[in-house]
């Protein structure tokens, strides 16, 4: 019997990029459940408990930093992995790792051309660490 695909959260506030990384996560195999502010996130977490979530740090509602440390506080959703999006630089890759996050990915311009072939693999990775 074939293993279920893993899900997803997605949590973006540009409605362009989530359907986009929601057709691309598509294509690559995953169920993808999406969010576009932090409280719905929170609350999507704790109710789906996805298997990994992909978190964009400048959110309506609640940060992305506030989300990230919710999900933490949280005994039902301490343990997902969270992979942080942010179009900010890499400075802030070490704080966001100390927070909990598992993997920082940079937003780029390929994701606006439909290229999320660097972030699938970030998550393939994260997933793959998970099996281990």
């Amino acid at each position: 019997m074939a293993k279920p695909p893993a899900t997803v959260l997605l949590v973006e506030d540009s409605k362009l990029l989530r359907l986009a990384g929601e057709r691309a996560l598509h294509r690559a195999g995953y169920q993808v459940l999406t969010a576009a502010d932090g409280e719905e996130a929170l609350r999507m977490a704790r109710a789906n408990h996805p298997n990994v979530i992909l978190l964009d740090m400048l959110l309506p509602k609640v940060s992305g930093l506030d989300v990230l440390r919710g999900l933490k506080a949280n005994a039902q959703t301490k343990d997902i992995p969270v992979i942080v999006l942010s179009s900010l630089a890499q400075a802030n890759e070490a704080k966001l790792l100390e927070e909990g996050a598992a993997a920082f990915c940079v937003k780029s311009e390929n994701m606006l051309q439909d290229d999320y072939s660097e972030l699938v693999s970030r998550l393939e990775h994260v997933l793959a660490k998970l099996g281990e």
